[in-house]
């Protein structure tokens, strides 16, 4: 449905869970794919299985804390491919935590790399994108608008995320770049399902959260973004769209069930 064919697509954090259900999604599409994230060696696996779909594919490990690194990084995929049609920003981090357990130094930890590293993503990426044209993606979180016990530290990243998106949306509007934010739900199969539903019987109580009454798949993620990236959706900027089967609906009373036994075990 969707044709990307020799577009550049620049994807941070892709090389697992949704980030690389979306590599994989603009891989099949036809285009030319480049993911990047802290470990070499799965920045190498993910890249030899982006190729085996059949897509030109290259990675390079860098932390997005690390504003040197990502600049160097982003800078080498221009020179080889040219200029970026789609950025996805989609490195997180999370564990959970009550704000009254937690160190200073994980607070901050969240914070940098869900926001301040996406901010350096979006930053150094900025005079490579294609303009007019290029769409950017920032991967939020439902915690971004509903608090959550046990997630002051992601509440407050994420909501810096959305709002960055807001702002860059106005800022860079004017040259033809499209800024939007993804806001999954609960995810099967990814990291942060495991942090957050730790056994069998967590899964079922998120998924039973759901008012769809199922867990979320990376390719529901892809799917957004393939659409939000496409020739259907070039006046669509500054939005925060959730793809979560209605999960953030329920609100702080819902999710913060699932979050309270989380908590507990």
């Amino acid at each position: 449905m969707f044709d990307f064919t020799e577009q550049v697509v620049v994807i941070a954090g892709g090389r697992s869970g949704i980030n690389r259900g979306i590599a994989e999604a603009f891989a099949t599409a036809g285009a030319r794919v480049a993911v990047f994230s802290r470990d070499q060696s799965k920045v190498d696996a993910t890249v030899k299985a982006l190729q085996e779909l059949g897509a030109k594919a290259c990675g390079f490990s860098a932390d997005v804390r690390d504003s040197e690194a990502v600049q160097s990084g982003l800078q080498n995929i221009a020179a080889q491919w040219g200029a970026f049609d789609v950025l996805v920003s989609g490195a997180a981090g999370n564990f959970p935590a009550l704000a009254g357990d937690m160190s200073s130094n994980a607070f901050k930890s969240v914070v940098d790399i869900d926001l301040n590293g996406s901010f350096n993503v979006l930053h150094h990426a900025y005079p490579l994108l294609n303009k007019p044209g290029a769409s950017v993606i920032n991967i939020s979180a439902p915690q971004a608008f509903v608090a959550m016990l046990g997630q002051s530290h992601v509440c407050a990243a994420k909501a810096g995320v959305d709002m960055l998106t807001r702002s860059l949306a106005l800022e860079w509007g004017g040259e033809g770049i499209r800024v939007n934010s993804i806001v999954p739900g609960p995810i099967e199969n990814t990291e942060g399902m495991k942090r957050l539903a730790t056994n069998e019987k967590m899964k079922e109580l998120t998924r039973q959260s759901v008012p769809l009454k199922r867990l979320g798949r990376a390719q529901d993620i892809a799917n957004a973004c393939l659409f939000l990236s496409s020739e259907w959706a070039t006046y669509i900027s500054g939005v925060v769209l959730p793809v979560d089967g209605a999960w953030s609906l329920a609100g702080a009373s819902g999710l913060n069930a699932v979050m309270e036994t989380t908590l507990r075990s």
